[in-house]
Order: C-alpha cells, then sequence, then structure tokens
C-alpha cells in the first residue's frame, strides 16, 4: 500500500545538530532537534540569542546544513541532496523573508519581486503579472515603480513578503519579519502572514523574540540551549487543525 503525498508530514527532523569550529574552538549550536510540521501549520520559533533558533530555521530552510541527524522535506531525504539540488528545492518550495527585508535598493519593487522569477528564465511578460498579483495581494499595487528608498519600513516588508510569495511556495520561513517594525505595522504585516496562512494554506516557520508576534501562530516552539525546551498549541487555534 502507497503513502498518498498528503498523508506524509511536510516536514521531519530527528536527532539535528550543528557544530561550527573545531576542537577547543567548537560550539554546538544545536543539540538533537526532532520536530514534525504538518503542512497548513504556522510556527513561531522563539528563543534568547544564541539559543540556536536561527541555526534551526536554517537549516529547516535548506540554507545550512546538520552536521548529524535527518532532515525529510515532502519525504525528501534533505541532508543527501547535492548543494545544487537544495537550491532548486529552496527555488520551488520555499519563500524567505528576512528582518532587514533584503531589497536591492536602487530597483523597483516589482523588479525586487520578479527577481526570483527570473532565475526561473520566466517570460517578461509571465513575470510582470505574477508580480502585480503578489504586490497587490499585500496592498501595494500603486508601489510598481517605487524603489525601497521611497517606501517606509512596513511597505518595504510588504515588497520582500511579495517577492517571497511570488513563487507560489509551499513553505514560508520568515526570520523577525517584524523586528524593524513599530507595532502598528507589525500588526498589519502579522495579518498578512495570518492570511497567508489561513485563505492559501502556506506553511509558515517564523523566528521572532516577541510574544505578541508568537501569539499570532498555531503553535510555538522554544528553544533552549540548542534543544527545545517547550512545544505548545496556541489557544486561540485549537481545534482548528
Amino acid at each position: 500500500m502507497t503513502t498518498s503525498p498528503h498523508q506524509v508530514p511536510l516536514l521531519v527532523a530527528r536527532g539535528l545538530t550543528k557544530t561550527y569550529g573545531l576542537g577547543d574552538a567548537a560550539f554546538q549550536a544545536l543539540k538533537g532537534i526532532d520536530v514534525t510540521i504538518q503542512r497548513g501549520e504556522f510556527v513561531a520559533i522563539m528563543g534568547t540569542s544564541g539559543s540556536g533558533k536561527s541555526t534551526l530555521m536554517n537549516v529547516l530552510g535548506c540554507l545550512d546544513t546538520p552536521t548529524t541527524g535527518t532532515y525529510e522535506y515532502e519525504g525528501i531525504a534533505v541532508e543527501s541532496l547535492t548543494s545544487e539540488e537544495r537550491s532548486l528545492l529552496r527555488r520551488y518550495a520555499l519563500g524567505f523573508i528576512f528582518q532587514g527585508f533584503n531589497l536591492l535598493a536602487r530597483t523597483s519593487a516589482q523588479e525586487n519581486v520578479e527577481l526570483p522569477l527570473l532565475y526561473r528564465g520566466m517570460s517578461r511578460k509571465s513575470r510582470h503579472e505574477k508580480a502585480l498579483a503578489a504586490l497587490t495581494s499585500v496592498g501595494l499595487p500603486t508601489k510598481l515603480t517605487s524603489t525601497p528608498g521611497e517606501l517606509s519600513g512596513g511597505q518595504q516588508q510588504r515588497v520582500a513578503i511579495a517577492r517571497a510569495i511570488v513563487t507560489e511556495p509551499s513553505t514560508l520561513f520568515a526570520d523577525e519579519p517584524t523586528g524593524n517594525l513599530d507595532s502598528v505595522t507589525t500588526r498589519e504585516v502579522m495579518e498578512i502572514l495570518t492570511r497567508l496562512n489561513v485563505d492559501r494554506g502556506i506553511t509558515i516557520l517564523m523566528v521572532t523574540h516577541d510574544d505578541h508576534v508568537a501569539a499570532t501562530a498555531r503553535r510555538t516552539l522554544v528553544i533552549k540551549d540548542g534543544l527545545i525546551e517547550s512545544d505548545t498549541q496556541s489557544a486561540r487555534w485549537s481545534g482548528t487543525l
């Protein structure tokens, strides 16, 4: 009997460790992480600086490789992939949002959003159509020609979100997406992420220091000293999965 792809967890990590450096200078950032993420979850990853939360997200987002342990994404053994294969996985299945926005400074919002599609070799017309749709979905249909310097911090993060979703990824990795934003703009960005999760079914893994931001998620993992200290479901979302 074969297993339907939809019955396989989206992400399964077992015994993940990550060590930086050698000998006396070695530092073990992850010390044996076991975690399973189902499709459609919205997971906040919390922890103090140096706890290993960003390292965990980088490994799960295929931006880094574990020292030991196994990691499967949609049933694919990621640790066995070549760097080129991991790059293709990121390009076609994953989206990334960062605290610093990471937009090209002298490039318009539309061109910033189109960049991932350019790497795919998509036609100019298709790139334009998809970029417009993505920017419209985050409330910026009139900012196509604006450069990052002409946008507020919140608008820049919206462009970054549009760029992350223009490829229609199954999973979004967000590293402190509201870290540079005021409280009002933070709420607006979190409403967008929640809508992407609820309406489009995009799985979201979000690193944050902010308890209020984490409360938006369906589930919270707290990382301490390279291990999962707690794994809790949000009372707000109880019974919805």
